[in-house]
């Protein structure tokens, strides 16, 4: 491995600089933060991809048979390389999404009436390059692997050249960037006011009836957009008025996945699981006081708490099929985290693995996550389908990173839209228990789409 320190150089500069290359992922911490938004990562021109579709696993075309994790975990396996402790953990690995519709190749689930979207259910690139920044210290790293030379003296001459190659991209004097995405039309959901009122109603009546807790639904969102809209653009104004910790872009061809995501699905260093389910939501207000206030409403909140905790339980029993026993540990309950647009209630689930298990055992453990299905989960997930009547596409799948020496990072891709083809499509959704206000629960998906709408340039024009 080729390791090369940069002048500090903003993330969102590198970015730019490497935005004409192929399969580009900026992995954005944009929201700073000590513990949550520490480290950003940015690649590009991978030497491999892998694909599934309809739940086959496809790698540079070749398809493969049989279970498409297993398939990914010995692919990743050709890779060995130890870790660098003295630097950001993503060193050389895959990158990209795993689509919510990816439950499907874990439990038996019915097609949604519309499967509205076309994508993949994963993509993950193989990346031997990564630019990886530091910002608590205000250092960057170009991260040159060599592979996929297996020979050791070529592995070592390629990963200089490609190490030169990526310098001398960043180095590029700085172009004119634009700064207006475009305009976007009329937003359409799948969902009118009443629709969802109703969807929300007939959640409680399950839940009343015994046959699950709670179940998250969501409205999709759609809009046509015009033909010099700008994907950069777009991706650069939503990580200004709505920066997240987790936050995402993903540009393959025509097809952009730009996220403002606000949550960590799984995170693995070492031995070491972490989780930070949120669910909770209220939104922000202008006004100090009345902010103020309503951060102390959510606290304080009966429904949320309980919906909260019921997920927090569903993820200890997810991590206790990987970890070991008496390892999983809830360090944070029901936590205030503020951003943007809203206030959260997001707790921390933690544990240990297992020696046998590695970042895809744990992912296909997991997957998807908790906070974004309900619970019981395949039940959640069977309703989900029923009422939403659409495939979810990336929403409430998980964008991140899975690093040849073994360490991951993802996240619950919320706050996430897909623009292809000249059309954006993103979802909201709200968890549903027993408790809900259903006109409540609508009120709360607009609030979390506001800062996309705003960042269309478009404001929320009332669904059809």
């Amino acid at each position: 491995m080729h390791v090369r320190e940069l002048e500090w150089i903003e993330p969102i500069t590198a970015m730019r600089r490497l935005a004409h290359r192929e399969h580009l992922t900026f992995l954005d911490s944009a929201a700073r933060d000590e513990l949550l938004g520490r480290y950003s990562y940015l690649t590009c021109d991978p030497f491999n991809t892998y694909m599934v579709t309809d739940g086959q696993a496809r790698c540079n075309g070749e398809a493969f048979e049989g279970d498409p994790w297993a398939v990914l975990r010995t692919l990743l396996a050709g890779y060995p390389q130890e870790h660098r402790p003295d630097l950001p953990p993503f060193q050389g690995g895959v990158a990209g999404f795993l689509a919510y519709d990816l439950n499907k190749t874990l439990e038996r689930l019915p097609m949604p009436a519309n499967a509205g979207s076309v994508l993949p259910q994963s993509t993950l690139h193989f990346y031997d390059v990564v630019v990886s920044f530091d910002h608590r210290n205000q250092r960057c790293w170009i991260v040159s692997t060599g592979w996929p030379e297996q020979d050791t003296a070529r592995r070592t001459e390629r990963a200089r050249s490609r190490a030169d190659e990526f310098a001398a991209m960043l180095a590029r004097p700085k172009t004119p960037s634009n700064d207006v995405p475009g305009t976007a039309g009329a937003w359409h959901s799948n969902f009118s006011r009443e629709g969802y009122v109703t969807a929300a109603q007939r959640v409680i009546d399950l839940i009343l009836a015994g046959d699950v807790f709670q179940a998250n639904i969501a409205q999709r969102f759609s809009a046509p957009l015009s033909s010099s809209f700008d994907p950069l653009a777009f991706y650069c104004r939503l990580r200004s008025l709505n920066p997240a910790p987790f936050a995402a872009l993903l540009r393959y061809g025509k097809l952009t996945i730009a996220s403002s995501s606000p949550e960590r699905f799984l995170k693995l260093g070492g031995r070491k699981v972490e989780t930070r389910p949120i669910k909770g939501t209220i939104g922000r207000s202008a006004d100090s006081r009345e902010d103020e206030r309503r951060a102390e409403l959510l606290l304080a909140s009966e429904k949320d708490r309980a919906e909260n905790t019921m997920i927090v339980d569903l993820l200890r029993n997810d991590l206790s099929r990987v970890c070991t026993p008496h390892s999983i540990e809830v360090p944070a309950l029901c936590n205030l985290e503020s951003y943007a647009s809203v206030h959260h209630l997001v707790s921390v689930v933690t544990g240990e693995l297992t020696q046998n298990q590695d970042a895809v055992t744990l992912l296909r453990a997991c997957f998807p996550g908790g906070s974004i299905t309900g619970a019981p989960k395949v039940r959640s997930m069977e309703i989900i389908a029923e009422i939403e009547q659409v495939a979810r596409g990336v929403y409430c799948g998980a964008i991140g990173f899975i690093s040849f020496n073994g360490h991951m990072d993802t996240n619950i891709a919320i706050r996430t839209a897909t623009i292809d083809d000249n059309l954006a499509v993103f979802h909201a959704g709200s968890g549903i228990t027993a408790m809900s206000e259903p006109e409540a629960e609508y009120e709360e998906t607009l609030a979390k789409a506001q800062r996309l709408f705003d960042a269309f340039r478009a404001e929320e024009s009332g669904a059809s």
